[in-house]
């Protein structure tokens, strides 16, 4: 980060007002007999409602449209285990992008253990105040635990958005990216460089769409995850592969695809030189990814490059998916967040990329046009169909899969 950003980063932060969120009313305060109706005597009547029906509190209170940003700060973005309260600023700014892009109203908690089983009591004890819960910066292999955990114990969708949202965003662009190049997902040679919360979701997440997981290499900082390897934590045994390939250098040779959520300047020249015909690169270690993009393009005139950056084409951003997904779950109440849901967003958010560029998003790109296409393979995160696409398609898959407690809206059509 350039001192520049920096300090103009840290300004933002701090002015006018420190942080980024605030709370505000949603019904008028000023008389002597609102007080009465908002607090005592008459804030009663909802208590015993409440009471006598748990799901008046969606009628009576904000919950239905109240999401919990939570973390413990054991993995923030790509800084590490900076803690609980450090983390703070990113759950803000998780908190920010719900209300901005879907309003959705959002608080974050931050949680000051690394105990699992402390952090899944604690959070479960306060889930029935939100509508749902979002999971953010949670180290792996504990987040697998957490989220299953509080899946189970909890009735309302709770989602790690580091490990589905990143997935989800990476099928949609993986999917759109082998059309291009004239591929198909279930015969695709996938190296997938990292074995953490997001590289393990993204590649269950594209098994489920048809990749088949022989052809695919997972690789960790041990190198190439084969059966029989020592060591192997359940997470990373699921992707074990009867191969004698072990470092990344044999596991990019011949590839189609190369997926990677690792760390900057990984993928060499040589290897993307050694990948198949019209490879497909996801680059997405931030800030700094596997590749220069710049240089990929050098080296591969062939290639469909992605990263995690907003200055560069196709950035695999996060905000495409989770607001909307939320979105349509709340909308209908959802009990959780399923696959049926997870693959409604994946296909919404492919879709939307081929459909013709507004004048609107054009503008706030400062381009002149934009098709779907080797550097428009994921729509922008700016683009306000994605409302309009992604949470009805994940409330209506809600309602078909049958965790829905609403039907689906007469004439959905979410708005800020």
């Amino acid at each position: 980060m350039s001192d520049q950003l920096r300090i103009a980063a840290l300004a933002y932060h701090a002015e006018p007002t420190p942080g980024k969120i605030s709370i505000e009313l949603t019904t008028k305060a000023d008389t002597l007999e609102d007080l009465s109706l908002a607090y005592s005597p008459g804030v009663a009547a909802p208590c015993r409602e409440i009471a006598n029906n748990p799901a008046d509190a969606y009628k009576y209170t904000g919950k239905g449209n109240l999401v919990a940003v939570i973390s413990n700060g054991t993995a923030v973005l790509g800084l590490g285990n900076l803690g609980a309260l450090a983390s703070k600023p990113v759950m803000e700014g998780k908190a920010l992008l719900f209300k901005r892009f879907a309003g959705v109203n959002a608080v974050d908690i931050e949680v000051d253990t690394e105990d699992p089983a402390q952090f899944i009591s604690t959070v479960r004890s306060i889930a029935d105040t939100f509508g749902g819960i979002n999971l953010e910066d949670i180290k792996a292999p504990e987040c697998f635990e957490i989220e299953t955990s509080l899946i189970e114990q909890c009735n309302i969708p709770v989602f790690h958005d580091d490990q589905h949202g990143t997935a989800i965003v990476t099928a949609a662009g993986l999917l759109n990216s082998l059309e291009i190049q004239g591929k198909k997902l279930e015969d695709a040679i996938i190296t997938c460089l990292g074995a953490g919360a997001a590289a393990i979701a993204c590649m269950r997440l594209i098994v489920r769409m048809g990749a088949r997981k022989e052809n695919i290499y997972m690789v960790d900082r041990r190198g190439v995850i084969s059966v029989g390897r020592e060591g192997l934590n359940p997470y990373k045994e699921e992707f074990s592969n009867h191969t004698d390939k072990r470092t990344l250098a044999d596991a990019v040779a011949g590839a189609d695809v190369f997926v990677g959520l690792s760390g900057a300047n990984l993928l060499s020249p040589q290897m993307l030189l050694s990948m198949a015909d019209k490879p497909v690169v996801f680059a997405c270690s931030n800030p700094d990814p596997e590749i220069d993009p710049v240089l990929a393009k050098e080296i591969r005139d062939d290639l469909v490059i992605a990263t995690g950056r907003s200055d560069f084409p196709n950035q695999v951003n996060n905000v495409i998916g989770f607001p909307f997904i939320f979105r349509g779950a709340l909308d209908v109440r959802a009990s959780c967040i399923n696959e049926e849901m997870k693959v409604a967003a994946v296909l919404a958010i492919r879709d939307l990329a081929k459909e013709p560029v507004t004048q609107n998003v054009l503008d706030a790109c400062g381009l002149e046009s934009l098709e779907f296409g080797l550097d428009y393979i994921i729509p922008k995160p700016i683009d306000n169909r994605l409302l309009t696409r992604i949470a009805p398609a994940v409330a209506r898959a809600a309602v078909e899969s049958g965790v829905a407690r609403l039907p689906y809206p007469r004439d959905y059509q979410p708005t800020l």
